[in-house]
């Protein structure tokens, strides 16, 4: 290379790395347990995923730290290769890459922590930022809700078959291989599908990081609650009417529904695994929610999820609904729970983002996608546009579609 050559090439802009996601797990006797998913974006720039609850979004300089940090390089190594590439000082290079290292690694042992005030690194909102996949999917593995093949009423009409074990398992690899790092499986019901350890297992060997919703009635079995935490199952979440178990019951409509869901969520709540009650605020349990996020905290439940049917009721029913609903974030806020709004929901519940964080619909489906029984993929749990079917169509068609590029506009 001639010096002109040379002088030239350093101030040449640095190639970005290929597109690529990688993951990595804590060996299983490390004190402290944490996940990480880096996507690497085709412009260079990264999102990682910490524990599937913080999203941070990396320049291409900070996503190359965070690769690095996942590929197990120790400080000096991570200096040679930065300064090499980078043409800066191996001290500041090794600076930077502790100073990083140290936030990621805060953000993943850190309970409550709020990235935003807690911390100075480069950073953009949620749903702040089209990228080349979402953070997260919801697969409704099946419409059904009880053992008697019931469809939920409100998703009777949308699909006539559900996919098979080998099916949804080309649907995993589809999202994995498209960067997708996390997947919850809905319903209906999810547990009736007596493929669903499988399913799980599967998404645990790509390293994707897994969410069940369910009614927690097959979780009061130990045996099947032990094979969904061995098939590496990450998060759960379960879906509470009332503590007042003949208010529960006559909510969900089944006689013994409250006995079932309260011993699943104790059990789960004994089982090593993050646990997160839903409950829908409507006019028959308003007078009484409060008073179930106090029963849950007793319980030692971290996290409770509200929505409610706000946009669907009276304007004297929504002034209820809405005094209900802080009244019970203020007992979850008095009793130190954390209060989640972005999560997946049943099909047939009210999306509770809409409630919580109050987003625009296109914050909504900029960063989620919604795949149902049969393949089909709609923006977003409750938009009723088919983006195409993933056993038939491509990721690329699929994610560009021309109505969901309307939506996030």
């Amino acid at each position: 290379m001639s010096l002109l050559e040379r002088i030239k090439s350093w101030f040449a802009p640095v190639e970005p790395l290929p597109r690529e996601i990688l993951h990595y797990q804590t060996p299983p006797d490390a004190e402290q347990q944490y996940r990480l998913h880096l996507r690497v974006e085709g412009d260079g720039r990264g999102l990682l995923v910490v524990n599937a609850a913080t999203v941070l979004h990396l320049n291409q300089t900070a996503a190359e730290y965070a690769r690095l940090l996942i590929q197990g390089a120790n400080e000096d190594e991570a200096a040679r290769a930065m300064a090499r590439r980078y043409r800066v000082g191996r001290a500041q290079a090794r600076e930077d890459y502790i100073r990083l290292r140290d936030h990621i690694l805060i953000l993943a042992t850190t309970v409550d922590l709020d990235p935003v005030t807690c911390l100075d690194m480069e950073r953009a909102e949620p749903f702040s930022a089209e990228t080349l996949a979402p953070y997260r999917v919801d697969a409704a593995l099946t419409y059904r809700v009880d053992e008697a093949s019931r469809l939920d009423p409100e998703a009777r009409r949308r699909v006539d078959r559900e996919l098979t074990t080998e099916e949804w398992q080309q649907v995993l690899d589809a999202l994995w291989d498209a960067g997708v790092p996390h997947v919850c499986f809905t319903g209906g019901e999810p547990t009736l599908r007596e493929d669903l350890v499988e399913l799980i297992r599967h998404a645990e060997e790509l390293g994707q990081v897994t969410g069940l919703l369910t009614d927690g009635r097959r979780l009061r079995e130990q045996e099947y609650l032990d094979e969904l935490l061995l098939a590496g199952l990450d998060h759960l979440q379960i879906t509470l009417a009332s503590h007042r178990a003949e208010l529960h019951d006559e909510i969900v409509g089944r006689a013994g529904a409250w006995q079932e869901a309260d011993a699943g969520l104790r059990l789960a709540l004994a089982g090593d695994i993050y646990v997160v009650v839903h409950i829908v605020v409507t006019p028959a349990n308003a007078d009484s929610v409060a008073e179930t996020v106090a029963y849950l905290a007793e319980l030692g439940v971290p996290a409770v999820a509200l929505s409610s049917p706000l946009q669907a009721v009276s304007d004297e029913e929504r002034q209820r609904l809405e005094s209900a609903l802080e009244a019970a974030q203020e007992t979850v806020h008095q009793r130190g729970l954390t209060l989640i709004w972005d999560l997946a929901a049943p099909y047939s519940h009210v999306n509770p983002v809409e409630v919580e964080a109050e987003l625009e619909p296109e914050q909504v489906v900029r960063q989620h996608l919604y795949v149902e029984p049969d393949g089909d993929v709609l923006p977003a749990q409750g938009y009723n546009v088919v983006l195409g079917n993933l056993l038939r169509d491509s990721w690329e068609a699929v994610w560009e579609h021309p109505e969901r590029i309307k939506l996030v506009e």
